[in-house]
């Protein structure tokens, strides 16, 4: 099949590389070059990036506007069989769509988690399934007839880059399945149960403030479900402690404060507490909490608390 390929972020690698083996990618749309780093150069996308690349004599382009008079009417040209749709950031309108099979990889079990953060949402949630979902392309945000779905488990350890990473790697098989289908014409789609609908907002940097009296199943999922961005940090000594990984521990005390310095144990509300797994000081690579410790020789009954200095957050 004759596929255009539209996508910004890095979840859309793993399907991007497979849809160049499997079919003939005729172009690559992706998001102009933002500047990026401490320097504020410009950096292209991941999957611009990944197309510049590895596709090199695929045309790449990068609009402003794909909904552009010129631009469509160059994507509207080119004669695909399909446009597969990943992350990409910009809505593809009806004029620009009319008359094409799209479809689009989303990184939840829809209906649930609707938006721009699902994976995020999905640990900060507890849920303990999550998976992906591919869709027909809709006036409303993720609201298509759904074409097919994996699942996969959410683990207490995982983190949602962890959990990126596992679903942008099933990506591949179920479009490339719901493709097959389409091409057999066995393809059909079903509508989506709106009274299970969920949303996940846009992930905010004040998100990562941590409130030491919520129990710690809540504080583990906050962890996790931020890191990598925005991450949750807490002050220690003054300085920022970005946490990586906790888990659960039985153990009671006053919130935020460490009651068991040897294990990185920190009491959270409801008589519950979190032993610190991973973490990473300001201007410091990752760590264990065994080899902070040794550095940092913490005492019991020490606060972690917020960045600006203040008490337990």
């Amino acid at each position: 099949m004759r596929i255009v390929f539209f996508g910004s972020g890095a979840f859309g690698v793993p399907t991007l590389g497979a849809l160049a083996s499997e079919h003939e990618v005729v172009a690559v749309v992706t998001q102009p070059d933002r500047p990026a780093g401490r320097g504020r150069h410009l950096a292209p996308t991941p999957i611009g990036a990944f197309a510049a690349e590895q596709l090199a004599a695929v045309p790449l382009l990068k609009p402003e506007d794909v909904n552009e008079a010129s631009v469509a009417e160059r994507l509207r040209g080119l004669d695909a069989d399909a446009w597969v749709v990943i992350a990409f950031g910009q809505k593809l309108g009806r004029a620009l769509m009319a008359d094409r099979f799209a479809i689009n990889l989303h990184a939840s079990l829809l209906p649930r988690w609707r938006g721009a953060a699902p994976i995020n949402a999905a640990i900060l949630a507890g849920d303990a399934v999550t998976g992906n979902t591919v869709i027909t392309l809709a006036d409303r945000m993720d609201a298509g007839l759904v074409l097919g779905s994996t699942t996969r488990p959410i683990g207490v350890e995982t983190t949602a880059g962890e959990l990126h990473d596992l679903l942008a790697a099933d990506g591949p098989a179920l479009v490339l399945d719901v493709l097959n289908r389409h091409e057999e014409g066995t393809l059909r789609g079903e509508p989506q149960d709106e009274t299970r609908v969920t949303k996940a907002g846009k992930l905010k940097k004040e998100m990562g403030l941590l409130d030491w009296s919520r129990p710690a199943a809540e504080i583990r999922r906050r962890v996790h479900g931020l890191n990598p961005w925005p991450g949750v940090s807490v002050a220690f000594r003054g300085r920022p402690v970005k946490l990586l990984r906790v888990a659960e521990a039985a153990w009671a005390g006053e919130p935020g404060r460490i009651v068991d310095p040897a294990a990185g144990v920190v009491a959270c509300g409801g008589g519950s507490a979190v032993r610190i797994v991973e973490l990473q000081p300001a201007g410091k690579r990752p760590m264990s909490w065994p080899e902070f410790s040794a550095g940092a020789r913490p005492r019991a009954d020490e606060v972690l608390g917020r960045i600006d200095g203040g008490g337990a957050c």
